[in-house]
């Protein structure tokens, strides 16, 4: 969320920067720097009468003491013409406070300045490729169909127990798929991330503290009865962790990695790009996540990238990285670079990962600051980057690793899977 002292001072900035995301926002910031101006009227004039109020209950009691009983009454009439007063305004105060807020929580996060402007996905700009795409076989299969072949992964099965979006892993697809989760944390874990485990159900606060609520609230399965949301993503507990909390300068950066299965509605998710384990409604994922100092989040930023990089050339994967331009960017985040993997069997590239810096806009809503120093309380920036999703992880290394005598496991998964070979 952008504070609004910020949006009062730099107005057209922002307006400028949000044309970015291909939409104007004039009318809102303007409605924002309104409702402030009215927020702050009320507020002093409340204020005003409170102390107003308190004065002539100081002189009422005075008067008491010396006997002027009717000077006293009369005041006493007054200062219950200025407590109604003060009841009507601090009812339109609190009913300005929650219109602003309700506008606040829908201005999305301002793009770095080296953000590309771009209408669709199709003006991301690639930064970065590597890693030859394989040559298969000509009898090669997709991975829907390999683990039919092998019996390793199976959708009917997940249909019949909840619904489609739902697979059920089985012998060897299930192991490979624990060896990934194993294997990726080894890795966070040796760069410096502290694992954690948390809460798959969030509450409302959490949800709005990164941004879900109200942005992507259909998109999120929620429990009436208990007022909680299924996560979408490790992001929103792991975050929630430093709620409300003030950080010392000196304990910067916070570094956390954690394996969840995800939920997601997916709603309106149709056809034969979503097949397989192309799009899931319950996925494992393995997040890292950042609290940092915001002199050092971009350098930060470019060192998760690295290690997502390093993650994936182990597996022997090949990668490209992209850039999301304006209109693709996520409402949170002020620059995120997409991961993307070759899937030779489907021959085109699948997303894997997404690597954001949120600068303060997760902060100020979760309220997570730092005192520096001096003493002097500020508000941190977040980062996260998936490291990484599965479904798709596992659906390119089934495709790309085929083989006539089977499927070849990466070599850095064979001490996690015990067999080298899916056959």
């Amino acid at each position: 969320m952008l504070e609004v002292n910020f949006i009062r001072e730099n107005k057209d900035f922002i307006v400028d920067s949000l044309s970015k995301r291909n939409m104007n926002s004039s009318l809102m910031i303007e409605s924002v720097i309104d409702l402030d101006v009215r927020k702050r009227k009320l507020q002093t004039e409340l204020d005003k009468i409170l102390h107003q109020s308190n004065l002539i209950s100081k002189e009422i009691g005075d008067l008491f003491k010396i006997g002027l009983q009717k000077e006293a009454i009369v005041l006493k009439e007054k200062t219950i013409k200025l407590k109604e007063a003060s009841k009507e305004l601090n009812e339109e105060l609190i009913s300005t406070k929650d219109e602003l807020q309700q506008l606040l929580y829908k201005i999305p996060n301002i793009p770095h300045k080296s953000v590309p402007k771009g209408k669709s996905e199709e003006d991301n700009v690639e930064v970065l490729s590597e890693g030859e795409i394989p040559k298969l076989p000509v009898n090669s299969l997709p991975h829907w169909e390999l683990a039919k072949k092998y019996d390793i992964i199976d959708f009917e099965l997940g249909n019949k127990i909840t619904g489609a979006g739902f697979p059920v892993y089985k012998g060897k697809g299930a192991k490979l798929q624990r060896a990934l989760i194993s294997f990726f944390l080894d890795m966070n874990t040796n760069a410096g991330y502290d694992e954690v485990q948390v809460p798959h159900l969030i509450n409302e606060k959490s949800a709005f503290g990164t941004g879900q609520l109200p942005d992507k609230e259909g998109m999120m399965y929620y429990i009436k009865e208990d007022d909680l949301y299924l996560i979408p993503t490790a992001e929103v507990p792991v975050t929630n962790i430093y709620r409300d909390e003030i950080i010392l300068e000196s304990q910067l950066p916070k570094l956390l990695t954690s394996y969840t299965p995800c939920f997601r509605r997916e709603a309106g998710s149709y056809g034969a790009h979503v097949r397989g384990l192309n799009r899931l409604h319950q996925f494992d994922k393995v997040e890292i996540l950042r609290v940092e100092h915001p002199d050092n989040s971009y350098t930060a930023l470019d060192g998760m990238v690295e290690h997502v990089k390093s993650i994936i050339k182990k597996l022997n994967l090949p990668f490209r990285i992209l850039k999301l331009c304006g209109s693709d960017l996520g409402f949170t985040s002020c620059l995120t670079y997409d991961f993307e993997l070759f899937s030779a069997g489907q021959n085109k590239w699948l997303e894997v990962s997404s690597v954001s810096n949120f600068e303060s806009f997760q902060a100020n809503r979760l309220k997570l600051r730092f005192k520096d120093s001096s003493g002097k309380t500020k508000l941190a920036h977040t980062l996260n980057g998936s490291s990484l999703a599965l479904p798709r992880v596992l659906a390119t290394l089934l495709e790309n690793n085929q083989t006539d005598k089977g499927i070849v496991i990466p070599k850095v998964l064979v001490p996690y899977t015990g067999f080298s070979v899916i056959d």
